[in-house]
């Protein structure tokens, strides 16, 4: 599959991604509509949200200025093989 070069295109997936992510949460919410539930789905969206920036942020531009990742699995070989080396 080739890259995603319109920007139209981009935007468009970005809100889908917003769209399924907020129709999830409130299929979650309804299944479950407790305080406990929504406090640990909030949780976990943060949470997850503060690896993706680690992995595509303070990696590039605090860690290993010269390497570009690809996505998550490029990221966790960088990771497997940093450590083989250590």
């Amino acid at each position: 599959m080739a890259d995603l070069k319109s920007s139209k295109l981009i935007y468009l997936k970005g809100v889908l991604f917003l769209i399924c992510g907020a129709v999830s949460g409130i299929l979650i919410l309804l299944e479950n509509p407790t305080l406990r539930i929504a406090v640990l789905l909030v949780v976990c969206i943060w949470c997850c949200s503060r690896f993706y920036y680690f992995a595509f942020y303070v990696i590039e531009h605090y860690v290993d200025p010269q390497y570009r990742f690809a996505g998550l699995v490029d990221f966790a070989s960088y990771v497997l093989r940093r450590n083989n080396r250590a």
